[in-house]
């Protein structure tokens, strides 16, 4: 029996899906993935082939909307299936989703599974104001075509579900599933110590991971340093990411200058974020929308505190007053007073940071997201 994944990008295979790829292994399938640009990441490749899954390369622009392109994933996936003829077949991005799917519908892959993991700036405001434009009105209608030959499909917290009812992209005959985002292996993320100040106290140390996109909340993490700088300067703000090719994407000038005033400490891209989570005591993730952040998980796993966003995705990770706070998206005021509560309570740190690593073990451990999948899935040996 053989299982595929089709993916936009093949580093986030075995960062994301490792372990769902694993466990199906385990199950006695034989695994292939699709995905574009392989032989711009060999590592990566190298790595997934030596786990014994089968590579296809698929011509895909992980942006854009050239219909001629998009007409040649989709036929290009159509025959790559056609010739690998998998029992089953997950998809998630927008152009595996949307692509990958209708190819597996055309090409009669018996189960066709959709996993939902945000939904990108393709929805943007769309829930608040309730007016779509043009553009996303045609990829919306494209969700609508692809999720209707889906075998059942994946969502990530329950906002994202509803919003797809109201939107009515989502068809009364296809089942869906919420899970607890992808998950975080616990044993992977240990707990550490926080950083200490030359008094022994616990550092006030903050940390963003992400894209560096505006609707991560990247700019406001940067305003509310501001704020907190001017009255604790001891305070830090560290940043890891990239400029990703998103219309959302700061750009490089901008970053440049927090970095040379000295706003942030900016760590670039990390293949491994767990020595800038040690480096932090408070996580913080000021986003507009989620599927479920991975950093948060990773950063509670580490028994870190959690600030985010009062948001689709990023609510379901903080019990407020438990493990950290929320706050309303795009206020830097409230996010910055967040801060400031656990700066001038720093046992405050400890506890929620020992509730959230509890919260994962209990709610996000990737071994019970993945039992999950498996089982709404249909896989067994």
């Amino acid at each position: 029996m053989k299982f595929l994944i089709c993916a936009n990008y093949l580093p986030h295979v075995l960062n994301f899906r490792g372990k769902l790829l694993e466990a199906i292994v385990k199950l006695g399938y034989e695994v292939h993935i699709i995905a574009p640009d392989l032989k711009s990441h060999t590592k990566d490749y190298d790595t997934l082939s030596d786990l014994g899954y089968v590579l296809h390369q698929v011509p895909m622009q992980r942006t854009g909307t050239n219909p001629i392109s998009d007409t040649k994933t989709l036929v290009a996936i159509y025959r790559l299936l056609r010739n690998i003829q998998p029992d089953y077949m997950l998809s998630y991005t927008i152009k595996p989703i949307i692509y990958g799917t209708l190819a597996a519908w055309m090409a009669k892959v018996p189960k066709r599974f959709i996993l939902l993991s945000g939904l990108g700036y393709t929805f943007q405001e769309v829930e608040e104001s309730g007016r779509r434009s043009g553009f996303q009105k045609l990829v919306h209608g494209l969700y609508r075509q692809a999720l209707s030959k889906s075998t059942k499909v994946f969502f990530q917290n329950p906002d994202d579900l509803n919003l797809f009812k109201t939107l009515n992209l989502l068809g009364e005959n296809t089942p869906a599933v919420i899970v607890n985002g992808s998950g975080v292996d616990v044993a992977d993320f240990s707990v550490l110590p926080f950083p200490q100040d030359d008094a022994g106290q616990i550092k006030p140390s903050f940390l963003l991971i992400a894209r560096l996109l505006k609707d991560k909340g990247v700019v406001e993490y940067v305003e509310a340093a501001k704020i907190i700088k001017q009255q604790y300067p001891a305070a830090e703000f560290h940043l890891v990411g990239w400029i990703d090719e998103n219309p959302a994407a700061i750009d490089q000038a901008q970053l440049d200058e927090w970095v040379e005033t000295g706003i942030v400490n900016y760590w670039g891209k990390l293949d491994d974020v767990r020595p800038a989570i040690a480096a932090s005591s408070i996580y913080v993730l000021p986003s507009y929308r989620e599927g479920t952040s991975r950093s948060v998980l990773e950063a509670m796993a580490m028994g870190r505190p959690i600030i985010t966003t009062d948001a689709p995705g990023c609510r379901e990770t903080v019990v407020e007053g438990s493990n950290g706070y929320l706050v309303p998206v795009k206020s830097v005021g409230e996010l910055a007073e967040a801060m400031e509560k656990l700066i001038v309570n720093p046992d405050l740190i400890t506890t929620m940071g020992q509730a959230s690593r509890k919260l994962t073990e209990d709610k996000f451990e990737v071994h019970k997201v993945n039992q999950v999948m498996t089982n709404e899935m249909g896989l067994s040996r």
